[in-house]
């Protein structure tokens, strides 16, 4: 990447020796651009966009057809971050994943993510061969491409949105899992030579997959065993710990020659659900790397786009994306989810929800680094595609939902527990903070009924702070120190958390207080 300097000013420049001073003016660009994106994150929760959009914009205005001339065509370098930001975002997405969400709708979102790919892939690519006049291994590709949908816009866009339990855990969950096939398929599509015997294709599909599979499992399961047992030092260590085991599972699983997206996905979600101590500072640390990775990879994609070129692939892109969009999502959708029998307006949200983002325009760099005849514009095509359809598909995924009557009110608020081992004293401090619209507002601490070995010790209520009795009723915006003892401090979490959600007679009414 060099800036677009002309003439012997350019030469000038390179011969110049690297000084503190040019450091100083790349940390106040890189701060400035930092600084204008999480300004735009505003812009576009606001709007119902995904963030998508706006770091695009900023990117191809730091390109060279826009006011920051800076020249940038390395697809290389693109891949390679845009590989490490999505590692990052699948972490984080994983690790905001609830089981409870996910559990009931795991083989649906599993079949959505394979079977769903399929589909998606064979009408695409049709569509792309004989309405565009692609050649069949481009359009194969460009069908392979977009078929994956991208957890950023998913995970952005559906988390503000009051969806049922069971289309939120399917669509994340599916953001989750396809990418692993996706990327699978666009590096078979974009080898030299004819694909040939497509089952061996499905096999190393089916065998990468499951060894992503089994070693993200076996890595979530062993971070989170851990992170339990052992008292770090200082708090701020979790965080760190919990990001550098999702990203072993990533690489841990591209070394076994699996799927290292699936295990990362998975090791996080494993961790995401194991209740590990400082469990909100970890959650924040993640969604802060999570935005810094959006960032960064969105401004990079915008930076490596010409947009003088675009102007021949709008219409390829626009009837590309209505295939995809009106027949091979819906027919994905339908074909995968009729043996779970989800009702129709449940499915019809999905096929509209099936949001595309950076993902795709990440893949469409594989083809330019393998040299693919036309892959050129297989890029500029995937990067109209996604640019209009989000346009289309993001802000209008609320009106459709009420249209549907999808949308849920009123359900009680997640309760915040952050814990703390206490390793000398075998017992553990749990910080619990009573949200708004929670269902503890008005409970005494008597009928709590908490495990013996746990007990309230203190209440902070309007920053003041007073050791409660039995009778001290519990209201919105409290926060608690619970102590309890090793043996019932998961006993002592699930309890709060079902009188959370089911008030005080939570336990006779059946309300659980899983995750």
């Amino acid at each position: 990447m060099s800036p677009g300097y002309g003439g012997a000013g350019r030469h000038t420049r390179e011969e110049r020796p690297l000084t503190v001073h040019h450091l100083n003016q790349l940390l106040l660009v890189c701060s400035a651009v930092l600084l204008v994106a999480v300004a735009a994150v505003r812009i576009s929760s606001r709007s119902g966009l995904p963030s998508l959009l706006v770091y695009l914009g900023i990117g191809v205005l730091m390109g060279q057809d826009g006011i920051g001339g800076i020249h940038f065509d390395s697809a290389e370098v693109t891949q390679v971050m845009g590989y490490a930001a999505l590692v990052v975002i699948l972490a984080e997405g994983g690790l905001g994943t609830k089981w409870k969400e996910i559990r009931p709708v795991l083989s649906s979102a599993s079949v959505l993510a394979t079977a769903g790919v399929a589909i998606s892939v064979g009408v695409t690519a049709a569509g792309a061969h004989y309405l565009v006049g692609l050649e069949w291994r481009q359009a194969l590709i460009i069908g392979a491409v977009v078929s994956s949908t991208d957890a950023a816009a998913v995970f952005s866009v559906l988390r503000r949105i009051p969806l049922p339990a069971r289309v939120t855990g399917t669509l994340e969950a599916e953001s989750g899992f396809n990418d692993a096939p996706v990327v699978i398929l666009v590096v078979a599509f974009s080898t030299a030579g004819p694909v040939e015997h497509w089952y061996l294709l499905l096999g190393e599909i089916v065998l990468e997959l499951a060894i992503g599979a089994a070693i993200g499992l076996a890595v979530g399961w062993f971070g989170s065993w851990g992170l339990r047992h052992v008292a770090l030092p200082a708090s701020g260590l979790y965080p760190i710990a919990v990001l550098a085991i999702t990203v072993a599972a990533y690489a841990a699983g591209a070394l076994a020659h699996g799927s290292g997206f699936l295990a990362v996905y998975l090791a996080s979600m494993m961790l995401g659900n194991a209740r590990l101590p400082h469990w909100p500072a970890t959650r924040g640390f993640a969604e802060g790397l999570g935005w810094i990775a959006q960032i960064g990879m969105f401004v990079v994609l915008g930076l490596l786009v010409t947009p003088h070129e675009l102007g021949d692939d709008i219409w390829p892109a626009v009837v590309i994306g209505l295939v995809l969009t009106m027949v091979a999502r819906p027919l994905s959708v339908v074909g995968s989810l009729a043996p779970f029998r989800v009702p129709w307006r449940e499915q019809a949200l999905m096929s509209w929800a099936g949001l595309r983002g950076a993902v795709p325009i990440i893949l469409a760099t594989i083809p330019m680094v393998n040299g693919v005849d036309a892959s050129r514009r297989i890029f500029n095509i995937v990067f109209v595609l996604v640019v209009v359809y989000t346009l289309v598909q993001g802000p209008t995924l609320p009106w459709l939902a009420r249209l549907l009557r999808l949308g849920e009110q009123g359900e009680a608020s997640d309760l915040g527990i952050e814990s703390a081992p206490l390793e000398r004293l075998r017992g553990h401090l749990l910080s619990v903070t009573i949200p708004e619209g929670s269902r503890m507002h008005g409970v005494e601490i008597s009928e709590l009924r908490l495990p013996p070995g746990a007990a309230v010790t203190l209440v902070v209520r309007e920053e003041e702070s007073f050791v409660p009795l039995p009778t001290t009723v519990l209201r919105r915006g409290d926060e608690l120190l619970v102590v309890a003892t090793d043996p019932v401090r998961d006993a002592a979490e699930r309890r709060l958390r079902a009188v959370a959600h089911g008030g005080k007679l939570a336990g006779w009414l059946g309300t659980n207080g899983s995750r």
